[in-house]
């Protein structure tokens, strides 16, 4: 209908272009055959079907030429606006001529349109019925594209590209997932050794706690302490941290308390670079307790392996290398040629309980002191034998002016630990 009104519009424009309406001239309405509004009003033409093209493509295709028919449509409609209103014109006085004759009766060979609708209006209504539904197939044709382009099948190219993505997609999310399985292992495993090592420290700490609450909780004062050695190792052991000083003479004196066998072992030693044995006490096996000093050795008249406690002391001086031995303030030996015209050199190291091979170690365990010490102290001169005996029998307490016996001046290793000591009357007691 679209196609056969445009035509005729068309035509009539063209007749009155031509001819010219002339005043009191007469119309005559002649009903146009198909034929002369295809010849008139060529289609553009369309795209074949079926060809090389794919769905998505033709689709397009469609659309556009919809979108270009409706374009042409809407000009066409714009353009002839004109010719409409004057073919509407015309048409009103055909019908005039018409409405003249009998009714029933017709002019012969004449036709009066009656193809087209009587109201102009209702053209242009019908004219909007069409753009509308133009319109509706338009957007009803791109709705269905969209459809198949999101369902269309995938070239198989682009599917292994695809697939091979997500496959190295998988194989990273599988290998960071063992990475954090191995993470968490190993924080495990550390959280698990640190709360073995914390447990430990506590259990070492609680252990301490109690026997400082068994042993009076505190030393009564800096040098109410002494050393336990229980074991014959090579690893427990004391250190005195401050060393001597170059010494032309010296006094040596502590309590001690052992009944090892063979030998009470090291209760001290001295040593010096270049020289492990600068002073030892020693008792090694089944020979007397000896003191070396320089490496030169003196046996010294003592017996102390009964189990008790006893005050041990010797001096020493480089004149002549004369010695003293003493135990429990009684003078019991007296030597010389201990090394004379020796001094004893400075800045060794000085250890409680173990003989020395080399500065500060490399001990023998057939050689430690097994046993209990205290009151360890050195002074720089000999002192006289009866500030020996007043030190002995406890009516004089006097710290040596060069190692005093007090406790932060004393480090414990290998589990040799540190007790409160009896007090010097129940050590008398003792003997």
């Amino acid at each position: 209908m679209l196609v056969l009104l445009a035509a005729c519009v068309a035509l009539a424009v063209a007749a009155g272009a031509q001819d010219g309406p002339a005043p009191g001239s007469r119309f005559v309405c002649t009903t146009l055959p198909p034929e002369a509004a295809r010849a008139g009003c060529p289609l553009p033409a369309m795209p074949m079907q079926g060809g090389a093209l794919s769905p998505e493509e033709e689709l397009r295709a469609a659309v556009l030429q919809l979108r270009e028919t409706v374009v042409q449509q809407k000009e066409t409609l714009g353009a002839q606006r004109e010719a409409i209103r004057e073919l509407t014109g015309k048409l009103a006085r055909c019908e005039g001529l018409a409405g003249g004759k009998a009714p029933g009766r017709a002019v012969p060979g004449k036709d009066t349109m009656g193809d087209l609708p009587r109201d102009p209006g209702h053209v242009v209504e019908q004219l909007s019925r069409s753009l509308q539904t133009l319109k509706d197939r338009l957007e009803s044709l791109e709705h269905q594209l969209r459809g198949n382009v999101s369902n269309a099948v995938l070239p198989s190219d682009f599917r292994e590209v695809l697939q091979q993505r997500l496959g190295e997609l998988e194989r990273q999310l599988l290998r960071k997932v063992a990475e954090l399985e191995e993470e968490k292992s190993l924080l495990h495993n550390e959280t698990s050794a640190h709360r073995q090592k914390t447990e430990s420290a506590l259990d070492a700490l609680l252990q301490r706690v109690t026997e400082l609450e068994r042993g009076n909780s505190a030393f009564k004062s800096p040098d109410a302490f002494k050393v336990s050695l229980p074991l014959r190792t090579n690893y427990l052991y004391g250190k005195i941290k401050k060393t001597l000083p170059e010494l032309y003479a010296f006094t040596i004196c502590l309590w001690l308390r052992s009944s090892a066998s063979p030998g009470i072992g090291t209760p001290f030693s001295y040593a010096v670079p270049g020289q492990a044995n600068e002073i030892v006490l020693i008792e090694w096996g089944n020979n007397p307790i000896e003191l070396l000093i320089n490496d030169k050795v003196a046996q010294l008249p003592l017996f102390v392996s009964d189990g008790k406690w006893h005050h041990i002391c010797v001096t020493w001086t480089t004149r002549d290398g004369l010695w003293e031995a003493f135990q429990d303030g009684e003078k019991l030996g007296t030597g010389e040629n201990l090394a004379p015209w020796h001094p004893i050199k400075p800045g060794g190291v000085l250890i409680l309980g173990q003989e020395q091979d080399t500065v500060g170690g490399r001990f023998d365990a057939t050689q430690a002191f097994v046993g209990e010490l205290s009151q360890f102290n050195i002074w720089d001169r000999v002192l006289r034998a009866q500030e020996i005996a007043n030190i002995a029998n406890c009516s004089t307490n006097m710290p040596g002016n060069v190692i005093p016996w007090v406790d932060n001046n004393v480090d414990v290793f290998g589990g040799a630990s540190k007790w409160p000591v009896e007090t010097c009357e129940e050590r008398l007691l003792d003997l």
